[in-house]
């Protein structure tokens, strides 16, 4: 396992692209100055790694937020996904266009498909390697796509994933499914690694001897028990003395029992929609 060392730090994806293990997510930030700011603040606070999608509407402040800062585009990990809707060859090649015009960019350093919707994303995964072998993407993967839906993709890919967010924190490890994406080299990310704050008050029940233990807040123990696992996190805030806490967990390290014990949590406890049933 990589070193955990520094907020710039990365895991390697199967394609030799390096990928920031800790970066800024953008879910439910408004277009407007809320998610510029964010991401400005976070750039300039030494993350580099944003994380928006179509489907959130701010695109187009996510890019302003990113020209806003100090940081070169080069030295930005910029991720978007793809909308159900839009699932399909012809409109996800369209739709990837219209992406990039929001953000204002050339090219994405990661496109993934939202949602594995049924019957449409093996076409919308072959448009994702024709992107990828235009150099348009310098990565492409998924989010929410389950063991069994991996399986089925990758019996048709050319190009397997290099990436699967999922929703993943205490009380949703799916372990069988890490160590899966493990063993395909698919880089596994979580959203919502704080269950949307709800871990918060779930303190005083499984938090408070780590907290004492560490000196950090649950958020901290939360964001480092994820990259200790290998998983790249995105941590959502609009708030920037929360963006510049989140960052400050690379002067402590989990022991080997403290990351079982949060693994024992689990309890299949989904947060957001089922990847089996959804219906949007």
């Amino acid at each position: 396992m990589k070193k955990i060392t520094d907020l710039q730090g990365t895991f390697k994806l199967s394609n030799k692209v390096e990928m920031p293990y800790l970066g800024l997510g953008t879910y439910q930030a408004d277009n407007e100055q809320e998610v510029v700011d964010a991401v400005k603040n976070a750039l300039n606070l030494g993350y580099r790694h944003i994380d928006t999608a179509s489907a959130y509407k701010n695109e187009e402040g996510v890019g302003k937020g990113i020209r806003e800062s100090n940081v070169a585009r080069k030295d930005v990990f910029l991720v978007s996904k793809l909308w159900n809707a839009d699932q399909g060859y012809e409109s996800t090649l369209q739709a990837f266009e219209e992406t990039l015009e929001r953000l204002g960019v050339e090219y994405l350093d990661l496109y993934l498909i939202h949602w594995p919707v049924v019957g449409k994303y093996k076409d919308t995964w072959r448009a994702m390697e024709k992107l990828y072998r235009e150099k348009r993407i310098r990565a492409i993967g998924v989010s929410n796509f389950l063991q069994h839906h991996l399986e089925d993709l990758l019996e048709y890919a050319e190009i397997i994933p290099m990436v699967n967010q999922m929703e993943f924190h205490p009380y949703l490890v799916q372990q069988d499914l890490i160590d899966f994406c493990n063993v395909k080299g698919i880089q596994y990310e979580s959203w919502s690694p704080f269950m949307q704050g709800k871990l918060f008050s779930l303190k005083n029940d499984i938090f408070r001897e780590l907290t004492e233990k560490y000196k950090k807040s649950i958020a901290q123990i939360v964001l480092r028990y994820n990259l200790q696992k290998g998983i790249v996190a995105i941590p959502k805030s609009v708030h920037e003395n929360r963006i510049k806490s989140n960052a400050d967990i690379f002067d402590f390290e989990l022991s080997k029992e403290d990351i079982s014990y949060l693994d024992s949590l689990d309890k299949g406890e989904r947060i957001g929609p089922d990847p089996d049933n959804f219906d949007f």
